[in-house]
């Protein structure tokens, strides 16, 4: 990830874009259904939109650490709401803390964007703000669109650690025609999710490419081979963040030029943020 939320490049957005929409999706249209053979899955999924719901609420409100994993090693991060919107201050680089330059150097931009956000205008301040309010804001403008997508199937209970966790799965619903570019991608798409028996929040989601997927208008196409894992767990008695993602994709750019990208980011030591943000 980058230091500054706004600087995110839009092909990496429009990625995530798709597997938070799936997520969304995942709960959502199962909480459409009605009473019959479905009836325990309907009942699993309405109680964790509800738990989901208030997690997604909660989220801004807190800072955290994201170690992000690549081929060359590990840089530690310390994500921070500013008046807003995500900083991200590196903090390590192998597991070794930065030396004292280092961290001068980092405190000094991290300083630097603080008095730039306290004195910039209210236009200035409403277009940072846009960019990050729209991409969470998109997920949830989208679910009166993606009730229809997938078919859901209970496959039992398992054990996951110390908890007792509902493992359903997810399938693209046939004859479901999407309305839009963005919900298109989800024809493309099955998985599944793990929700706890107890608080009925995740536990962990899987999701695989099983048809090419639009995204970026018609630049950039995501193929089957894209594959990724989200896991969550308690930062206190009823707010449950992620933990951990995965995800190895593969696309091709332009129709022509091919790309595979992976990331393995972890997530940890959650506090509350002492400028929580609401969208």
């Amino acid at each position: 990830m980058v230091r500054d939320w706004s600087t995110v490049s839009e092909f990496s957005i429009a990625k995530l874009r798709i597997m938070r929409a799936w997520l969304a999706a995942l709960l959502i249209a199962a909480s459409m259904w009605g009473a019959g053979p479905k009836a325990d899955v309907a009942l699993i999924i309405q109680r964790s939109v509800a738990a989901n719901k208030r997690d997604w609420l909660a989220a801004p409100g807190y800072n955290y650490l994201e170690r992000d994993r690549t081929p060359s090693g590990t840089r530690t991060y310390q994500v921070l709401m500013i008046l807003g919107s995500p900083y991200q201050k590196l903090v390590a680089v192998n597991g070794k803390t930065l030396p004292p330059a280092a961290q001068a150097e980092e405190q000094g931009m991290l300083d630097q964007t603080i008095a730039r956000r306290r004195n910039e205008s209210s236009g200035e301040r409403f277009e940072r703000l846009a960019d990050y309010r729209k991409d969470r804001q998109r997920d949830r403008q989208l679910l009166d669109q993606l009730v229809q997508a997938f078919d859901f199937s209970l496959l039992g209970r398992q054990r996951v650690g110390q908890r007792t966790v509902y493992v359903l799965q997810a399938t693209p619903r046939p004859g479901y025609v999407p309305p839009n570019l963005e919900t298109r991608v989800l024809t493309g798409m099955r998985g599944k999710l793990w929700i706890d028996t107890r608080t009925f929040q995740w536990v962990k989601v899987e999701a695989e490419v099983i048809h090419p997927v639009w995204i970026a208008g018609f630049l950039a196409r995501v193929d089957p081979g894209t594959r990724f894992a989200l896991e969550y767990g308690p930062v206190s008695d009823d707010v449950w963040l992620p933990k951990h993602f995965v995800m190895k994709s593969r696309a091709k750019v332009l129709f022509l030029i091919p790309r595979r990208n992976q990331a393995d980011e972890s997530y940890f030591g959650y506090q509350r943020a002492a400028q929580p943000s609401s969208d």
